[in-house]
């Protein structure tokens, strides 16, 4: 086995190892931020410079590296900026959470996730992926479709989250649309985005940003959710936390 399938392995086993952990520690930005967990940035700016490796990283391995591109190939990197350009140049600016805080271990910690996932990614297509691949075949058809679909979810539910916030009462209950069955639609869209990209690219690294993004962003939605009970007594108790219908 190389040594970049080693390290992708690897990187798949972290988040399966701590996901029971991640079930039980709330991770503290947003509504869990807590000054315990050492200096506090402006959230913003966290969010903006947590997220600036991926954006980075991917494109630039993806690009640049001596492997021929594909339509497929060309098709990933499309796809890995909509999101990212999203993530660094547009969400965090639209957040109406003026003078929030989050803790720098928190950024930090995020940058190196996203450096080593825009890494892996990105040197997969640039460096090591040796095959031409078809788009027009089921599984990368299927694949885009799940990542749009996805990506739709997650954007309607953003912007219905950070609607509430605009109206200036503070933290409410979400209601209408997905809402109505799960806490967490925002995140129940960013996994099914990037399951549709492991799919349209199938590759390990694809694959590990999937497991990644269950593992980190289940844990988160749990979080939220016993949030709301703790919080409103009369959230709706038939609501399920991120998979509509199942949990």
């Amino acid at each position: 086995m190389d040594w970049f399938r080693l390290l992708t392995w690897i990187w798949i086993a972290i988040p399966i190892l701590i996901f029971p952990l991640l079930l039980k520690v709330r991770a503290p930005y947003g509504r869990h931020t807590s000054k315990s967990w050492g200096p506090m940035i402006d959230n913003h700016w966290g969010w903006f410079w947590m997220e600036v490796p991926a954006l980075l990283t991917f494109p630039l391995l993806a690009i640049f590296g001596p492997e021929e591109k594909d339509a497929l190939s060309w098709i990933l990197i499309a796809l890995w900026g909509i999101h990212y350009v999203n993530r660094v140049l547009i969400f965090p600016f639209r957040l109406k959470t003026k003078g929030k805080k989050m803790p720098l271990m928190i950024a930090i910690s995020a940058m190196f996730f996203n450096l080593i996932n825009g890494f892996v990614n990105g040197y997969f297509i640039g460096f090591v992926e040796g095959k031409s691949g078809s788009v027009l075949t089921i599984i990368p058809i299927l694949g885009i479709i799940l990542f749009f679909v996805g990506y739709t979810i997650n954007q309607l539910a953003d912007s219905k989250l950070i609607a509430l916030r605009k109206e200036g009462n503070g933290y409410q209950i979400p209601k209408g649309w997905l809402f109505d069955y799960i806490s967490c639609p925002n995140h129940f869209g960013e996994i099914i985005e990037w399951i549709g990209f492991a799919l349209a690219a199938w590759s390990l690294p694809a694959f590990s940003f999937a497991v990644w993004t269950f593992c980190n962003l289940a844990p988160r939605a749990y979080n939220h959710h016993s949030w709301y009970l703790e919080h409103f007594p009369n959230y709706p108790k038939n609501r399920k936390i991120v998979l509509p219908g199942i949990w």
